[in-house]
């Protein structure tokens, strides 16, 4: 698995106006993983961006849906690793996060 800390968008951001200059700022509204072997299904290409590639529009998912399906490959189940701690559950998909099965082979 490969990613980033976010995605990427195709302009910086200064003082709040876009701003044409070259570079590109952190976007959190869509991003890329590469996920190779393990069982997921090869050549596939899942969801997509709009037009100008700011937003997840096709099939969106969230870091913790990639986490759970991660651990599902590895033969755990993201919700049993549930705890509780001060009158709250806690996981490493927080408490919530779904397994993309449309990926796995």
């Amino acid at each position: 698995m490969i990613g980033g800390e976010f995605g990427r968008t195709p302009a910086v951001e200064v003082s709040g106006l876009v701003n044409v200059q070259n570079g590109r700022d952190h976007n959190n509204h869509g991003f890329s993983m590469l996920l190779a072997g393990g069982g997921i299904k090869g050549g596939l290409t899942y969801g997509a961006t709009d037009d100008f590639g700011f937003k997840a529009i096709e099939k969106p998912v969230n870091p913790n849906d990639v986490h759970a399906t991660v651990l599902h490959l590895l033969g755990l189940d993201h919700t049993r690793l549930t705890y509780r701690y001060s009158g709250r559950d806690f996981r490493l998909t927080d408490v919530n996060g779904n397994v993309i099965k449309e990926i796995i082979t």
